[in-house]
């Protein structure tokens, strides 16, 4: 098999993945929630929809408090004590604004918020309209220089009861532990659960053919390590999964960013989802405790609200790093990412670093392609043989074949060498297409000149036209034994094609195939140069 038809493999694969990815994004098969409900766990599942007002409605903020910390400002309702906003300290909304990317919002028409209360005989939080209006000591509070952790109580108390709920944030993470104390000296037992949930407008999935995002939601739990549960999936069916161990999570995710609630260590908790009118809530809700008079009790859950940074996000529940999301090649985009991110450490530029990533991706191919150009080599050689053997033979296919087969390997050439390490070197392009579609550290990442964003398509279409050239090059130094005049026209528009897909790819994709092809290029003419000197003719 010569390279034209190898290019014209590359664009097949490389386009049928495309579409692929793409309808696996709109079209991500909902998981089977009731069958996993009685298979995690054997207790019963809280009827949390019950415990609920039916109908949610748009967020009252009667005073919100500031909390700051080197990487999060956060703005808390003291009705309810919900996360209504969440601004990313190191992560600008827009390039070169000075605008904070906002996570989480209240807005009319995008309400994104992260809630948790307590429900049950002596919950507080029953109903959208009768929330618990919490005291504080002060409107902001700040993490100061110096200080590892700050703490923010929010006190109430109800019928000789007292709530306190504590935000605990720590410096240098995205990590908020949400913390509830009671005691009760109501001189009767008490019952309460906790529940933390996010809730979001219904939207769009998002994404392109180039960049297929995804927004909606997400879970883990002992049997599942990760499953997207979209927006569609929530309106199909509420999500109802009792946690045996306790370990799981429950997530928003979208492009670079994700919002999870984590419980701690509390059995027999259930994750659930349910949607009233556009807005759509996933959570966990833990099982109640009762605490006799004049005792006391804690419940906490975890929320994590920031970028998608995998080391830290492993380290604060298992598996919620995997909201990175690389395919099923995760087990090739894991490591490319590492390399990347290695590689980075020591140049400081993420262009730069994907450029020495491609080297070393490439050198390590190298005897893959040295022997994939000697394969194309020896089949040249055959084509007169081949040539004559058609002829002599005519229509014959079975003889045809058998000769051809003989021929092979007389001459000890494989008919396949030339595709097979092709096909070995398109999964490494799809799992890197990932890591670098999944990797934040590329948001807003410069390279150089006119590339301020490694993770946007490149604003003056640079960077596809020399690809698109690089690849008309390496055509033009591999001639073809292909004669039919249909095959022939097919090759000569696959770098216009090609092309046209990379016009709308991020800038950091395309710089890798361009060094790859300009990489291809100078190891074509060596392998050409070395070939010749063997007497294998390669023209």
């Amino acid at each position: 098999m010569d390279s034209q038809r190898n290019i014209l493999l590359i664009a097949l694969a490389l386009v049928s993945f495309l579409l692929y990815q793409q309808w696996n994004v709109a079209k991500n098969p909902a998981p089977q929630a009731i069958e996993q409900a009685q298979s995690s766990s054997s207790l019963p599942a809280p009827s949390f929809a019950d415990e609920l007002d039916p109908a949610p409605s748009q967020q009252a903020t009667a005073k919100a408090i500031t909390v700051t910390t080197d990487v999060l400002t956060l703005s808390i309702d003291t009705v309810g004590g919900d996360i209504v906003q969440a601004d990313l300290n190191k992560y600008s909304a827009e390039l070169d604004s000075t605008a904070l990317f906002e996570l989480l919002k209240n807005e009319a028409g995008h309400q994104f918020i992260a809630q948790s209360g307590l429900v049950g005989p002596q919950g507080i939080d029953l109903s959208s309209t009768n929330r618990p209006h919490y005291a504080v000591s002060a409107d902001s509070f700040k993490l100061a220089e110096g200080q590892d952790e700050l703490r923010v109580p929010m006190t109430y108390a109800a019928n000789g009861i007292e709530y306190t709920k504590t935000f605990i944030l720590k410096r240098g993470s995205y990590a908020v532990d949400v913390e509830y104390d009671v005691v009760n000296n109501s001189g009767n037992n008490a019952t309460f659960g906790m529940y933390a949930h996010l809730r979001q407008n219904v939207m769009d999935d998002g994404g392109s053919i180039t960049m297929p995002t995804y927004r909606g939601g997400a879970y883990s739990t002992e049997d599942t390590k990760y499953k997207k549960y979209s927006f569609d999936d929530m309106q199909d069916r509420n999500l109802s999964i009792n946690l045996t161990d306790g370990q799981g999570w429950a997530a928003m995710i979208q492009h670079y960013f994700a919002t999870a609630w984590i419980p701690r260590d509390e059995p027999g908790t259930n994750l659930y989802t349910r949607v009233i009118g556009n807005l759509a809530d996933i959570g966990v809700r833990m099982p109640n405790k009762t605490i006799a008079n004049g005792e006391n009790a804690e419940m906490t859950a975890t929320l994590w609200v920031g970028p998608k940074l995998q080391d830290q996000m492993a380290e604060v529940a298992p598996n919620l790093d995997l909201v990175v999301d690389y395919g099923w090649l995760w087990f090739i985009a894991k490591p490319l990412h590492w390399l990347l991110s290695t590689i980075h450490g020591f140049v400081g530029n993420w262009g730069v670093a994907i450029m020495l990533l491609t080297f070393v991706v490439r050198g390590a191919m190298y005897p893959l392609t040295k022997a994939q150009y000697t394969s194309m080599a020896k089949m040249r050689m055959l084509q007169p043989k081949l040539a004559a053997m058609r002829e002599r033979i005519g229509d014959d296919r079975q003889r045809m074949s058998q000769e051809m087969m003989e021929l092979y390997k007389k001459e000890k050439v494989n008919p396949l060498g030339g595709c097979l390490p092709l096909i070995l070197q398109m999964p490494i392009f799809i799992a890197l297409y990932w890591a670098l579609m999944e990797s934040v550290e590329l948001r807003h990442s410069p390279f150089f000149g006119w590339i301020h964003d490694l993770s946007a398509q490149d604003p003056y279409y640079i960077l596809p036209l020399l690809m698109g050239a690089s690849m008309f090059m390496i055509q033009k130094m591999s001639p073809t034994t292909v004669t039919d005049p249909m095959q022939q026209k097919i090759m000569t528009f696959m770098p216009v094609m090609f092309t046209f897909f990379f016009l709308f790819f991020p800038s950091g994709l395309v710089l890798y195939w361009l060094v790859s092809n300009i990489v291809t290029l100078i190891q074509q003419s060596l392998i050409y140069k070395s070939l010749e000197k063997k007497g294998l003719h390669t023209k």
